[in-house]
């Protein structure tokens, strides 16, 4: 999670708005007049956003001198509202979530917000709906909902999250701040006391960064807002996007400009720097279309350009969009009754509707007709206005709105019993399986403000799969008080006017209301929930991805890998500890004849000394690990010590049929690639896990209904984070894993793997800018993640002494830092640390000031050494007399120090490998065990405990006094690969469900 910022002053809380919506306003009025229903979004694939291209200035330096103390951000201004908005009341303006942690106080609510929370409560205990665990791949069983908050905004979600940092302020310094039932944030260190090095731009760097989008805002202090990141920070973070620095990059190398953030916080506010651009670059298109028109003014472009979401955008531009078809409104303009509308507000006592009356005209033809055409013309008014629709909404925040479901009507027809003679019975039979699936929302109603993420993703699957019918119920109060308020103060005439018309105001309001209002608030709602929970299900798998990465290899030991199989048998694939592969065979162990497969793979195993077996937990899975087991427990492969372990196989037979798998192993069957796959997954997870698309990964939930767009993004995200941080030697990695570094893609991977094939291996890095397409800032952002360990280059040592130094390529034109000439082809032993070539120079001078040399590079000398050094002196004033950072100088103690081939996963745990087996009826209740989590969702963690099926220990089971003080910031406080005691609750063998209690996280 990230730090609640101590500086009080960037986290002001402001009024409620509404951002990003995906259906304009207008749009919503003209699609929904007739009250048509809201459907979820087709996911629409959007690529990533990058950042303007700006000249590569190189490393950006840090300020000279620290200053004493840094200076608190000041308060970002808020400008002026063009109108007055309509009165609010004020327990909604800047509330923090409606869910905390559940000890917190203050979380009493209306009674029938108490008297749904009980319901809630007795319900989360009883097993769960299929719709959830299947999607994480195991057997259902229903859980407690995530105490997720419904985000009503972006911005109130972000300025409700500042609110709440700030009111707990006192209780941060006295102890660390845990809000474990939230969603996970980020450590975010950007409080008081700076960490890094406040950097204040020149007078005119800072006014472009201001005005950068040409808005009424500063840039700085929005963003500083909207994030709760200090204003040196967020210009940093600018500047460095800017000049298309990575967050990896940023991350490892640039701490101190970032003040310590970590990944997710960078890309939180990249996320949100993206979306304030994309609000400029759509607010000058309105101006521009607005102009074409002729009715901008200047009022009316201050009014856009001080927009600081689409929302308000919208709501200023709406009333001049030109809509898409021709409503009720426009049609009683057409008659020309819009001039009637204006009089009836400015001037009633004017008004006379029979003089506009129309014989034979349809729509004018009585005084009936006229007065229905002034309605919908006002009705439109309505609901146009952005202080009406601020008001109205501000009635729903205090209300107890609420989503219902129910089953459909079709559904019920399909889940009569089919007559015998039907020759398609199996298509209701299946679809009253799939509808068995939503039996907990066939009678469901929640707050808006406690639905859960996978409840919203759930509702709206079986709305797509029309087996349920959604809506969202505002209650009547809202009506009433909203009509009393249109008739008596906004939408009253200025002047007295006659009953018959001030029946039109109110048969208008009624209609607004009832017609155009009610369905756009239940399209913003639905449409905003949906938002909220898609971003949550991304978070949820980011976290998952990042732990089923990073999890440590299993090396120096020759493999077996194992794709179980009944019909086709089952694939074998003996790996070397370097993964290269030294045998394949099929092997058929669930025949009659397994005695004479046992022999011949007995000696298999026996040839290639072969002592861990990876097994596929695919079809058959069970039946192999039993028959192994059966083999182990004889001691049949006697003297060899064997064991085995399963592992997640979800994406291995995509993998195996991909272009990549035909080129990597073109001569093996696909069934065969399997099998090495899934051997490789345990011998380098991140190695073989990058290869596939990491939807098929199996460790999300609903990632098959997310945007693509940003669920692509999100994981791309990630895994170029773990493959960075964990770092390739450049001399062994594949393409498919160099693509990921920071700095590379494909095109410059495909570079480099040829000049590997042209040239030979690689000495060092200064080597990396001959290759085609590699920039100075390319070789900048990726050179620090790269690796030249020395015992790769053994077969390239002896054809030194005969081969002369490497030319350098010849300058290219558009290349400034290329320079011609011949580079020593000799080794840096630096070149095996995370140390960045750019800081070379200062750990020349580390080791000179610690009388050692690169060649002793993570020795115990050296170690001791540069311990006794920062005994002798901090790190601070280290830094200070080699002019450089703490960050950077801490950096170089860690590479220096770290053994040779130092990997960050080895402080993760690796698979487990066993040699007995359990199965569901061993269990009994209350029995103790040990197991690994597979996988985490919204409402729980799935547990492997070595019976077949995964556990469940459902999120109210994972209480803080469980959880070690490392972990107690995490959502969940869980993630695959965690080993973890259990106690079994309950075990439903009928249908493969079992309840575990979370005991304690093993270290």
């Amino acid at each position: 999670m990230m730090r609640r910022p101590r500086a009080t002053t960037t986290c002001k809380a402001v009024k409620y708005t509404d951002v990003d919506s995906d259906l304009s306003f207008t749009q919503t009025i003209s699609s929904g007049e007739e009250g048509e229903e809201w459907k979820p979004e087709e996911p629409k694939p959007k690529g990533s956003k990058k950042p303007t291209k700006a000249p590569a200035a190189g490393p950006k330096k840090a300020a000279a001198k620290r200053p004493a103390k840094p200076k608190e951000p000041k308060a970002p201004k808020v400008p002026k509202e063009p109108k007055p908005r309509a009165p609010r009341k004020p327990a909604s303006a800047g509330k923090p979530r409606a869910q905390t942690s559940p000890n917190a106080p203050g979380t009493s609510r209306s009674g029938a917000l108490k008297e749904e929370k009980k319901e809630d409560e007795a319900e989360e205990r009883q097993a769960e709906t299929q719709v959830h665990c299947e999607e994480a791949g195991e057997p259902s069983v229903r859980m407690k909902e995530e105490r997720v908050s419904f985000h009503v905004s972006e911005t109130h979600q972000l300025d409700s999250l500042c609110a709440a940092r700030l009111a707990m302020k006192k209780e941060e310094e006295e102890e660390e701040d845990f809000t474990f039932d939230e969603p996970c944030l980020k450590k975010q260190k950007t409080g008081g006391a700076c960490q890094g090095l406040p950097t204040a731009l020149h007078s005119p760097e800072a006014r472009a960064l201001k005005n950068e989008l040409n808005m009424s805002w500063d840039l700085i202090e929005l963003l500083s807002k909207l994030t709760c990141v200090e204003r040196w920070v967020s210009v940093n973070i600018i500047q460095l996007l800017r000049e298309e620095n990575t967050v990896p990059f940023m991350v490892r190398y640039r701490k101190e400009m970032i003040n310590h953030m970590d990944a997710d916080a960078v890309r939180d506010v990249q996320l949100v720097y993206e979306e304030l651009r994309s609000l400029a670059k759509k607010t000058q298109s309105v101006i521009q279309t607005l102009k074409k028109d002729g009715v901008l003014t200047t009022e009316l472009e201050q009014n856009l350009r001080s927009c600081r979401s689409a929302d308000e955008l919208d709501h200023v531009y709406s009333p001049y969009k030109k809509g898409s078809k021709l409503t009720k409104a426009r049609r009683a303009k057409a008659l020309g009754l819009e001039v009637a509308a204006t009089a009836l507000m400015e001037t009633p006592h004017t008004l006379d509707l029979r003089s506009l009356v129309k014989a034979g005209t349809e729509g004018l033809s009585s005084v009936e007709e006229v007065a229905t055409g002034v309605e919908h013309i006002l009705a439109d008014m309505i609901a146009k206005d952005p202080d009406t629709l601020t008001y109205v909404k501000s009635l729903c925040e205090n209300s107890y709105v609420s989503l219902e479901s129910s089953v459909s009507r079709s559904a019920l027809k399909e889940q009569e019993k089919p007559d015998k003679g039907n020759p398609n019975q199996w298509k209701p039979q299946n679809k009253i399986k799939d509808i068995d699936k939503f039996n907990l929302y066939f009678k469901f109603s929640c707050c808006i403000q406690r639905i859960q993420p996978h409840q919203t993703l759930a509702i709206n699957r079986g709305e797509s799969l029309k087996i349920l019918t959604v809506k969202v119920n505002i209650p009547g109060r809202v009506n009433d008080d909203f009509s009393r308020w249109c008739i008596n103060n906004r939408w009253r005439p200025k002047t007295f006017a006659r009953e018959e018309l001030r029946n039109i105001i109110k048969n208008a309001v009624e209609d607004s209301y009832k017609r155009l209002i009610l369905p756009f608030l239940t399209r913003s709602y639905r449409t905003k929930l949906t938002s909220a929970a898609e971003k949550e299900s991304i978070a949820m798998f980011v976290r998952n991805l990042r732990q089923r990465l990073l999890v440590c290899p299993v090396r120096g030991c020759v493999i077996l890998g194992v794709d179980p199989g009944f019909r086709h048998g089952c694939k074998l694939a003996i790996l070397s500890p370097t993964s290269q592969i030294l045998h394949t065979d099929i092997f058929y162990l669930h025949n009659s004849g397994q005695q004479k497969e046992a022999a011949k793979l007995r000696h298999l195993m026996l040839k290639y000394s072969c002592s861990r077996i990876v097994i596929g937990n695919g079809t058959a899975c069970r039946e192999t690990e039993s028959f192994f087991a059966d083999l182990i427990s004889r001691r049949y492969f006697h003297p060899l010590n064997v064991s085995y372990c399963v592992t997640n196989e979800a994406g291995a037979s995509i993998y195996s049929v991909s272009p990549e798998a035909v080129k990597e192993m073109p001569d093996l069957d696909p069934n065969i690639r399997s099998a090495v796959s899934i051997g490789r997954r345990v011998q380098d997870p991140l190695a073989e896990l990058v290869k596939i698309d990491p939807k098929h990964i199996g460790i999300g939930t609903y990632q098959h209904d997310l945007s693509s767009g940003a669920l692509k993004a999100a994981l791309d995200g990630v895994v170029q984070e773990c493959v960075s941080f964990v770092g390739v030697d450049i001399n062994i990695c594949s393409e498919i894993l160099m693509r990921h570094v920071a700095g590379l893609n494909a095109g410059r991977a495909r570079s480099i793997a040829e000049w590997r094939e042209q040239n030979g291996t690689f000495i060092n890095r200064e080597q990396l800018k001959q290759v085609k397409g590699m920039g100075p800032k390319s070789y900048q952002q990726c050179a620090g993640f790269i690796r030249i360990n020395p015992q790769n280059l053994d077969s390239a040592r002896s054809s030194l002494h005969t081969t002369p130094a490497l030319p350098v390529k010849a300058e290219a034109k558009k290349s400034k830092a290329k320079t011609g000439g011949t580079k020593s082809a000799s080794l840096n032993p630096l070149d095996q640390t995370c140390i960045h070539p750019e800081s070379y120079h200062v750990a020349q001078r580390f080791l000179s000031r610690v009388g050692a040399t690169a060649e002793q590079i993570g020795s115990a000398g050296l170690r001791h050494s540069v311990e006794s050094k920062v005994q002798t002196s901090s790190v601070q004033e280290l830094a200070r007399t080699m002019d450089t950072t703490p960050e950077t100088l801490q950096l170089i103690i860690d590479g220096l120090t770290q053994p040779p081939g130092f990997d960050i996963r080895q402080n993760f745990e690796q698979a487990d490998f066993k040699q007995g087996i359990m199965s569901m009826g061993d269990l009994k209740v209350g029995a103790v065990l040990t197991g690994r989590v597979d996988n985490t969702t919204l409402f729980g963690a799935f547990v492997d405990i070595g019976v077949g099926r995964s556990g469940l220990i459902h999120k109210s089971n994972i209480t803080l006094d469980k959880l070690p003080v490392n972990q107690r910031r995490r959502s969940l406080a869980l993630g695959p690969g965690d080993r973890v005691e259990v106690r079994v609750l309950n075990v439903d063998t009928q249908r493969g469900r079992i309840g575990l209690d979370l005991i304690r996280v093993l270290q």
